[in-house]
C-alpha cells in the first residue's frame, strides 16, 4: 500500500513538472504553424474561392450547413432530406463509369456529340454521379448553354459540396447566369411599365382583369386535378348555384380560392413588409373553408410525404412559419425583385408544406400577394404548366431552386403578354411569335430548363 502511495506521489510530481514545459513547447508549435496555415488558405481562397476555403476549414465534410448561394438560390440546409429515390444498383455504377471514361475519350477525339450522349447515359444510370455532372456541365458550357451548364455545377455541389472542379466551374458560371437572370427581369420591368401605362379606365383592360381573375381559378385548382370548366367555375361564382354532374368538392374548391382572393384584395395589400403567421393562416382558411372547414387555417399535426420530398415534422411547423414570415418582412426580402421574391416565398411555403390540403393554392396565392403588392399583375401557372411546374419544385428541392424563379418569370412573362395584347392592336412580344413583331426589347428570353 506504501509502495502504491509512493508511485502516485512521484508520478504526480513527474506530472507536475513537465506540464509546464510541454505547454511552453506546445504553445511554441502553434506559433510557428500558424503562419503556414494563414498561408494555405490564402491559397485556398485564391484558387477555389470562398466555398472550398470553407469546405477546407471544415475538414472537408461532406455535409455542410449550407451550400454557397447567389441572389437566385436559397440555403439548402436539409440535406438529410434529400428526395428519396431508388440508389443505382452496382452495376449501374459501373455502367455509368464505364460512359464516363469512354465519354472522355471521345472528348478527347473531338466528338464532342457522342461524349454529349455518353454522359447523358451514365447519369441516366446514376443520376447522383458527380464527375459526369461535373462533365457534362463543362461541355454545356463550351456549348454556350451557361444556365444549364451551372445548373449541372449547382447538383454536384449539392451532392459533394467540396468537390473542387465543380466549385471552380460554378464560380466561373454564377457571374454570367445571374447577368442573364437580371437581364430577363429587365425585360419582364419594361412590360410592367407598359402595362401600368394604360389608363386604368381602359375598357379592355377592366375586361381582360375581370376574365384573368376566373382564368386564375380555374387553373389554381385544374393544377390539383379538378375537373370543372372555366365556364362552369364562372356560373358558380356568379350565380352560387351548383353544377350538375360535378362533385360538392371541387365546387367549393373554387369558391374557396374565391373568397381567398377576395380576401388578399380587401385585406392584405396594404400590408407589405408586415406579414405575420395569421394572415397565412387567413389565406388558407378560405381556401379550405368549403371543402374541410376544420383544417382550415390550421397547421398540420401528422407527418406527411409529398412525392420524394419529406416535408418538416409537424412539432417543428411552428418554428418554420415563424422564420418563413420573418424573411418575408426582412429587408433583404423585401430588395429583391418581385418575381425572385414572389418565387422564393412560394417555394419556401410549400416546402415547409404546413397543411394537411391546400398548400399549393396557399403558396400560388402568397406569390400573388407578394407580385400584386409590388403592382404586378397576379400571374397565372397555367394546367398544361403542370409538369413543368412540378418538375422546376422538384429541382429547387434538391438544391437549386434558380429553375423554379425562372419558371415563375416566364409565367408572369406570359401573364403581361397576354394583357398587353389584349389592350393594344400590335403584337407585344408573344412567346414564340416573328421578329417583324412591335416591341424589340420583347424578343430576347432565356431558355427555361427543368
Amino acid at each position: 500500500m506504501a509502495a502504491v502511495t509512493v508511485c502516485r506521489y512521484t508520478g504526480g510530481r513527474l506530472l507536475g513538472g513537465w506540464c509546464p514545459l510541454l505547454c511552453v513547447l506546445l504553445g511554441s508549435l502553434v506559433v510557428v504553424l500558424m503562419p503556414l496555415v494563414r498561408e494555405e488558405d490564402q491559397c485556398c481562397a485564391a484558387l477555389r474561392g470562398l466555398s472550398l476555403l470553407r469546405c477546407r476549414l471544415g475538414g472537408g465534410s461532406q455535409r455542410p450547413a449550407a451550400v454557397q448561394t447567389t441572389s437566385l438560390t436559397v440555403p439548402f440546409t436539409a440535406l438529410d432530406v434529400l428526395p428519396l429515390r431508388s440508389k443505382p444498383s452496382n452495376e449501374m455504377k459501373l455502367e455509368a463509369k464505364a460512359a464516363l471514361q469512354l465519354a472522355l475519350e471521345m472528348r478527347k477525339l473531338g466528338k464532342r456529340e457522342k461524349a454529349h450522349k455518353l454522359l447523358v447515359h451514365a447519369l441516366s444510370m446514376n443520376p447522383d454521379f458527380v464527375d459526369a455532372l461535373t462533365e457534362l456541365g463543362t461541355i454545356l458550357e463550351e456549348e454556350k448553354d451557361v444556365v444549364q451548364a451551372d445548373h449541372l455545377y449547382t447538383k454536384a455541389l449539392a451532392i459533394s459540396p467540396c468537390n473542387e472542379r465543380a466549385l471552380v466551374s460554378r464560380d466561373r458560371t454564377s457571374p454570367l447566369v445571374e447577368e442573364i437572370d437580371q437581364r430577363y427581369f429587365g425585360i419582364i420591368d419594361s412590360k410592367v411599365r407598359r402595362l401600368m401605362s394604360i389608363p386604368k379606365g381602359n375598357s379592355a383592360l377592366r375586361r381582360v382583369m375581370e376574365e384573368t381573375y376566373y382564368h386564375h381559378i380555374y387553373h389554381t385548382v385544374a393544377i390539383e386535378g379538378s375537373t370543372l370548366t372555366l365556364s362552369e367555375i364562372r356560373h358558380i361564382l356568379e350565380t352560387r348555384y351548383a353544377v350538375a354532374g360535378k362533385s360538392l368538392q371541387e365546387q367549393n374548391e373554387a369558391i374557396g380560392v374565391d373568397a381567398a382572393m377576395k380576401y388578399i384584395n380587401t385585406s392584405l395589400l396594404s400590408r407589405a413588409g408586415t406579414m405575420d403567421v395569421s394572415d397565412i393562416l387567413g389565406i388558407h382558411r378560405r381556401v379550405l373553408g368549403y371543402v374541410d372547414p376544420v383544417e382550415g387555417g390550421r397547421l398540420r399535426t401528422n407527418q406527411v410525404f409529398v412525392g420524394h420530398h419529406i416535408p418538416p415534422h409537424p412539432r417543428d411547423l411552428q418554428r418554420h412559419m415563424q422564420e418563413l414570415v420573418q424573411w418575408l418582412n426582412s429587408e433583404d426580402a423585401l430588395q429583391m425583385h418581385p418575381v425572385e421574391y414572389a418565387a422564393l416565398a412560394h417555394y419556401k411555403l410549400v416546402y415547409v408544406h404546413p397543411f394537411v390540403d391546400g398548400n399549393g393554392r396557399t403558396s400560388r396565392l402568397l406569390m400573388n400577394l407578394v407580385l400584386m403588392q409590388a403592382r404586378y399583375p397576379p400571374v397565372t401557372i397555367r394546367k398544361e404548366q403542370r409538369a413543368e411546374y412540378y418538375a422546376a419544385l422538384d429541382t429547387a428541392n434538391e438544391g437549386d431552386v434558380r429553375p423554379f424563379i425562372r419558371f415563375i418569370a416566364k409565367c408572369t412573362e406570359m401573364t403581361l403578354d397576354t394583357l398587353l395584347i389584349s389592350t393594344t392592336e400590335h403584337a407585344v412580344g408573344l412567346p414564340g411569335a416573328s421578329e417583324d413583331q412591335g416591341c424589340p426589347d420583347c424578343q430576347q428570353t432565356i431558355p427555361i430548363h427543368n
